[in-house]
């Protein structure tokens, strides 16, 4: 199997990822992306489009040009506390961007897509780990408008959109052969922030809460590599081309790390101490977040292949360690 597939937001973290994926499974990806928070030298498997899913005219000519075969769709703002702040600028790109999106597609003919989704759809969970059953109350705007785009997809299954949502948890690490990096600005990300702090790129990694009721008294995350994400992607686009059901998928290890056990992994990799901060809890973290990925391996035949903590901290510290800095 071959074809064009476009890739929107392929120029951000876990879009260039997968375009390298698409590209190592016989896919030409071609990115579209407006460059605002992507990084044009991110772009090594494909022809880069310069355009905004906001802008029809721009993607209508895209489609037409390249001729896809599927979408992939990952362009959206991807920042918590920056959706708190501005939420009309979260909901007219990822809601309205989107919906610019689906309707060129679909006067396109283009039909098939996969949908990058968050677990951030679920809010606070009331079972661990989170099946895709687990009710979806997001407690902030980013994912809230994941969510709506989500009820959007299938509402236009009748219009015969087909389409996979992948819910991801804590996509982490980098690349293992070098070629791709974490680099968003600013970084929020826990691991590329305790690697700086190891690198005295910052003074200290702030901890927010010692007192949730975890073992260790910090977060519980889902950690989940972006090579093994990037891979489900083009699982899900195989899926889809070959008949399978819409659906939405849970992406994570099913297993979760707490903060602390992230920073004594860096520091194993590393033989660095990292200087560390308390500091109070954040209005509206969960004490654990993980998921389910059960349905994953037996939708898509996915089972991660980096998926324990030492591995994610290792390809993550070679990619920031050997990154010169601006």
């Amino acid at each position: 199997m071959s074809g064009t597939v476009l890739v929107t937001g392929g120029a951000g973290y876990v879009g260039s990822h997968a375009c390298k994926a698409l590209a190592k499974a016989g896919f030409l990806p071609v990115t579209f992306d407006s460059l605002e928070r992507g990084h044009a030298d991110a772009v090594r498997w494909g022809p880069l489009v310069r355009g905004d899913i906001l802008d029809r005219a721009a993607v209508a000519a895209a489609l037409a040009e390249h001729r896809p075969i599927a979408v992939v769709h990952f362009a959206a703002y991807a920042y918590v506390g920056e959706s708190v702040e501005r939420p009309a600028l979260y909901y007219r790109n990822n809601v309205t961007g989107t919906l610019t999106l689906l309707e060129a597609m679909l006067d396109a003919g283009v039909r098939n897509l996969v949908f990058s989704s968050t677990c951030a759809t679920y809010g606070v969970p009331e079972t661990l780990p989170i099946p895709e059953d687990h009710p979806q109350r997001p407690i902030n705007p980013y994912g809230r408008t994941k969510l709506v785009v989500e009820g959007m997809l299938r509402d236009l299954e009748h219009q015969g959109l087909r389409w996979v949502a992948l819910r991801y948890f804590n996509a982490s690490g980098a690349d293992p052969d070098g070629e791709l990096a974490e680099d968003h600005e600013p970084e929020t990300h826990l691991l590329p922030l305790v690697i700086d702090a190891a690198l005295g790129r910052i003074p200290h990694i702030q901890v927010n809460g010692d007192d949730y009721p975890t073992p260790d008294g910090t977060c519980i995350r889902d950690y989940i590599h972006v090579s093994d994400l990037a891979d489900a992607h083009v699982l899900a686009m195989r899926y889809l081309l070959d008949g399978g059901e819409s659906t939405a998928l849970n992406l994570g290890n099913g297993r979760g790390a707490s903060i602390r056990e992230v920073i004594q992994a860096v520091e194993a990799v590393s033989g660095v101490t990292v200087p560390v901060r308390m500091g109070p809890r954040r209005p509206g973290d969960p004490p654990a977040l993980v998921g389910d990925p059960t349905a994953a391996g037996r939708v898509l035949g996915w089972t991660p292949q980096r998926g324990d903590l030492e591995t994610i901290v290792r390809d993550a510290w070679n990619s920031r360690a050997n990154r010169p800095r601006a």
